[in-house]
C-alpha cells in the first residue's frame, strides 16, 4: 500500500463534508453513542461506490454523462432538505439523553444516504482508485477490495474523532439558546453551500 494512497485518502476523508457535518450534527444533538452511529453510517455508505467501481460500473457512469447528472442532483436535492431540516426543525439541535436518541436505523440509514449521494466518493472510487491497481495482476480484485476497505476504516475513524469532538462541546453549545440558534443556521449555511459548489462542479 503506498503512501500516496494513504496520504490522498486521509486528505479526502478529512476535508469538511456532508459526512463531517451530519456527524457533527448528531454529537451536538445527542450525544457520543448517535455521533458513532452516524459514522457508521456515513461509513456504510461508501459500499455502494466502492461495489460499482469493483464490478466495472465506473466505465458506464463515465460513459453516460446522464447518469452522472442524475446522482449528481439527486446529491444537490438532499443536502438542500438536509440545510432545509437544519435551520427549520428546532429539534434538530436539542440536548437529549442517550436513551432518547432516534433509532440507530433511522441515523444509519440518514448516514448512508449522505455518502451515496455524495458524487466525491464517486469520482474518488472511479477515477481514483483504479490508478493503484495493475489490471494485469491477478490478485487486481482483492487488492481494490482491501484498498477500499481502508477508505472506510480511516473515514469511520477519523469521522469518530469528529463526533467526540462535537460531544466535548455539547454542552457548551446546546444549552445557549442563541448559540443553538445560531448553530442551526451555520449547519444549514454549509449544506446549501455545499449544494451549490455540488451543482456547479
Amino acid at each position: 500500500m503506498s503512501i500516496e494512497f494513504l496520504m490522498t485518502t486521509l486528505i479526502v476523508v478529512i476535508t469538511p463534508g456532508t459526512g463531517v457535518l451530519y456527524t457533527m450534527a448528531a454529537g451536538l444533538s445527542r450525544g457520543t453513542r448517535a455521533s458513532f452511529v452516524a459514522a457508521v453510517g456515513c461509513t456504510l455508505g461508501i459500499v455502494p461506490h466502492m461495489a460499482a467501481a469493483i464490478t466495472g460500473l465506473a466505465t458506464l457512469l463515465r460513459a453516460s454523462p446522464v447518469a452522472f447528472q442524475i446522482l449528481k442532483y439527486l446529491g444537490v436535492l438532499y443536502l438542500l432538505y438536509m440545510a432545509w431540516s437544519a435551520i427549520r426543525d428546532k429539534n434538530a439541535l436539542t440536548v437529549e439523553g442517550e436513551s432518547e436518541s432516534r433509532s440507530v436505523s433511522r441515523v444509519i440509514l440518514s448516514g448512508i444516504l449522505i455518502n451515496i449521494l455524495n458524487p466525491k466518493l464517486t469520482i474518488f472510487f472511479f477515477a481514483f482508485l483504479p490508478q493503484f491497481i495493475d489490471k494485469a495482476d491477478s490478485g487486481a480484485f482483492l487488492r481494490m477490495v482491501a484498498l477500499s476497505g481502508v477508505f472506510m476504516l480511516v473515514t469511520l475513524v477519523v469521522f469518530t474523532g469528529y463526533g467526540q469532538f462535537a460531544v466535548m462541546i455539547r454542552k457548551h453549545v446546546i444549552t445557549r439558546p442563541k448559540v443553538l440558534a445560531w448553530t442551526r443556521r451555520v449547519f444549514g449555511v454549509a449544506f446549501v453551500g455545499l449544494a451549490a459548489r455540488l451543482a456547479f462542479e
